[in-house]
């Protein structure tokens, strides 16, 4: 007989699902964590756990970061792809939620709809993440905060410049606004704006200005994305003539503080959303940012799996 559960697992479907004290405690635990890993301390919180990882996008940081978190903590991580599960072939989601919840201590998805993920969610036994969806990317922005963190100190009441697309990343760094009490400007095109909803829920945290450089003066980190993210491949010339007026130059760190950070959650286009020079530059702060994909995972697993280690 399986296991009776007695109570229902904690899930991070978006950074809503945390606290504001626990976002900061997660934070912290991952930078122990990386100053742990570069001291060679060997750490298995999760040995003999067993991660599943669904992918229905394609991915470098993501899969990479989560196989060697499993790796390093004692664990193991088993990729799933369409090509390789019935989820491929038409079984419901909810069945596959069922019999993978199972056999697996914890389930990733990176998936297209947020609906999806949620209704695997509802039906899993497991703990579950938010790997990238088309509305949220909650993993990634805790890296960035992480290297913010360790850059810059705390982000509470600061000012950040989102510029670009109103996509997934946008939507995440609404709710960490929230939850962190820091100051987002929001630099779009017309039409190509957040989520009013999700703009509306952070009110006197988020505000939308006319262009990047509104957003980004006096700015203390500056963002951008992709125009064209996974599934919008088929928009990339319209969305390049669009969002050109949007790129994050010379010119636009200049109007930001002279301490400012430029990130960006890459795979990055140099001379689209972004020149060489800002990317490849001294304030940039992206390959940190990257390396802490797994560091901040680390512990998200640790928390979601072992939350006797993160007191609440």
């Amino acid at each position: 007989m399986p296991p009776v559960t007695t109570m229902s697992p904690r899930h991070f479907l978006t950074l809503m699902d945390l606290s504001a004290a626990e976002l900061r405690n997660l934070l912290q635990r991952a930078t122990a964590l990386k100053q742990a890993h570069y001291q060679g301390v060997i750490q298995e919180p999760l040995k003999n756990k067993v991660l599943g990882m669904i992918f229905e996008k394609s991915s470098t940081r993501t899969r990479v970061s989560f196989e060697a978190a499993m790796t390093q903590f004692g664990g193991g991580a088993i990729f799933l792809s369409p090509r390789d599960t019935q989820l491929g072939r038409g079984e419901p989601v909810e069945d596959t939620a069922r019999v993978l919840s199972r056999m697996v201590d914890v389930v990733m998805i990176r998936t297209f709809e947020q609906e999806t993920l949620q209704r695997f969610a509802a039906c899993s036994r497991v703990p579950v993440i938010n790997a990238l969806t088309d509305k949220f990317h909650p993993c990634q922005l805790l890296a960035d905060l992480q290297t913010f963190f360790e850059l810059r100190g705390d982000i509470k009441g600061r000012t950040v410049a989102w510029i670009g697309d109103g996509n997934n990343m946008c939507h995440s760094y609404i709710n960490a606004a929230r939850l962190c009490e820091f100051h987002l400007r929001i630099a779009t095109p017309p039409g190509y704006g957040p989520d009013p909803d999700l703009v509306n829920s952070a009110a006197g945290f988020v505000a939308l200005v006319d262009g990047p450089l509104d957003a980004a003066a006096d700015a203390d980190l500056v963002v951008t994305d992709v125009w064209a993210s996974m599934g919008q491949e088929h928009e990339s010339h319209d969305r390049v003539r669009v969002f050109s007026p949007y790129q994050v130059d010379s010119s636009v760190m200049a109007r930001a503080k002279g301490d400012a950070l430029f990130m960006h959650c890459l795979p990055a286009h140099r001379g689209e959303e972004v020149t060489a020079k800002v990317i490849d530059g001294p304030q940039s702060a992206v390959w940190d940012e990257a390396e802490n994909r797994l560091h901040a995972q680390k512990a998200l697993l640790e928390f979601l799996v072992t939350p006797s280690a993160n007191p609440r």
